[in-house]
């Protein structure tokens, strides 16, 4: 498993926090294919929380996330 940054967004609302998103490559094994790492950390290091999202399920969840917002305003 190799992990590959691929972009940081700073945390609103945190003075150091961070969204990181990393290519992991073979995550579950030999063979995997692979995802997006989403990860939190509120320190702008550690991350506190990750998720993965296969890429095939990325315009799926850009869209929830449009949706989610939209609902907010």
């Amino acid at each position: 498993m190799a992990t590959t940054e691929l972009t940081r967004i700073e945390l609103n609302g945190t003075k150091k926090g961070a969204i990181i998103l990393a290519n992991v490559t073979e995550p579950y094994g030999s063979g995997t294919p692979d995802v997006v790492s989403i990860g939190i950390a509120l320190n702008g290091e550690d991350v506190e929380w990750k998720t993965h999202i296969p890429y095939e399920n990325i315009d799926a969840l850009i869209d929830a996330l449009k949706a989610a917002k939209e609902s907010k305003k």
